[in-house]
């Protein structure tokens, strides 16, 4: 178990000021922690299947394809203002 004078090292450790409340308060809960940590340390896992893996079971993503894309013209026809067979957009950087 974690005592008050350990919670106040840590807490200065991290520049933390604590009030009274909040020193009692962390020291219950990093107890908690600290007994749970210790109960999966007694767990014999060695010999568990995993449950889960790294690598997908299946390929997510799709195959790529090649497929006509849109005509300038087409893609430009949506925009709210076009110039010279670009999107005109209002300048945002002033070159001062």
């Amino acid at each position: 178990m974690i005592d008050r004078e350990q919670v106040l090292k840590i807490a200065k450790l991290a520049r933390l000021k604590l009030s009274e409340a909040e020193i009692e308060s962390f020291t219950k809960q990093i107890g908690s922690v600290l007994d749970f940590v210790k109960k999966l340390a007694t767990i014999d896992a060695g010999t568990a299947e995993p449950t889960c893996s790294v690598e997908p079971s299946h390929d997510p993503l799709r195959n790529d394809t090649e497929k006509p894309s849109l005509s300038q013209e087409d893609a430009l026809r949506n925009g709210p203002k076009v110039k010279k067979g670009f999107f005109a957009v209002p300048k945002v950087i002033d070159g001062k």
